[in-house]
């Protein structure tokens, strides 16, 4: 039985330092690479380009997609001047985002939307984010824990019935957590499944059951016995895969 190939939207990193200082480099954290083929898939890095038609064409080869974290959202995207405490944005890698989940939507492929990937699910669908934790006027609990990619730190609590509480096989689980922006106001046609003990969004789904969308990083405790059920998230895009 042929594996189905699963595509991990990439992003880009710049030299700072070595013999070419300034030069581009595509890339997603191996991560998300081992956790796809763990999980009985065959990972594809989607790099980023601005050409609509390439990424049509790399959507084509692809029967699922995972967006991965990266980079603050453009709050235009949302109807909202930078604020000062917004972290680097990046317009078009926001653009080649949501086409990547427009086609993947469009052909009913599954998705997997990771920290920045959740984000932009919620954007793209009409949603908006908080661009700063700080700006959140209630009382909110860390989410940006520092230096240790495989420790859960804080609690989610998954609505009973939902897919992703279905998926995870949980409705309590803690989670890492690694983003400073936070899902303000849930788009209108997403579901909120999953919220941290601040009542902070920390799960979406849309009402067909093929996206996943969540603010965690289950690829960094895909290897971690305590939190061996996060490959359910990787299973989920494999086993949807057509």
């Amino acid at each position: 039985m042929t594996k189905p190939i699963i595509g991990i939207a990439g992003s880009e990193m710049i030299d700072s330092a070595g013999m070419f200082p300034g030069y581009r480099r595509s890339y997603v954290n191996e991560d998300y690479v081992d956790s796809v083929v763990k999980n009985g898939g065959i990972p594809f890095i989607i790099p980023f380009t601005e050409d609509n038609e390439v990424i049509k064409s790399q959507m084509a080869h692809v029967q699922g997609l995972i967006l991965s974290g990266g980079h603050d959202v453009d709050p235009h995207l949302y109807g909202e001047e930078l604020m000062p405490k917004i972290g680097p944005i990046w317009p078009q890698r926001d653009h080649f985002d949501m086409l990547l989940l427009k086609i993947a939507e469009e052909a009913n492929k599954p998705v997997l939307g990771v920290c920045r990937g959740a984000q932009i699910i919620n954007v793209a669908h009409g949603g908006s984010l908080y661009q700063d934790l700080s700006y959140r006027p209630e009382q909110t609990v860390k989410h940006e824990q520092g230096h240790t990619p495989d420790l859960p730190t804080h609690k989610v609590t998954i609505k009973k019935n939902s897919l992703l509480a279905k998926t995870l096989g949980k409705t309590e689980c803690m989670v890492n957590s690694f983003h400073h922006q936070l899902i303000k106001d849930v788009a209108p046609d997403l579901l909120e499944v999953a919220d941290a003990s601040d009542g902070v969004p920390e799960g979406l789904e849309n009402k067909q059951g093929t996206v996943l969308a969540i603010q965690w990083h289950p690829e960094m405790l895909h290897n971690n016995p305590d939190t061996e059920y996060m490959n359910n998230l990787f299973k989920f895009v494999v086993k949807k895969a057509k």
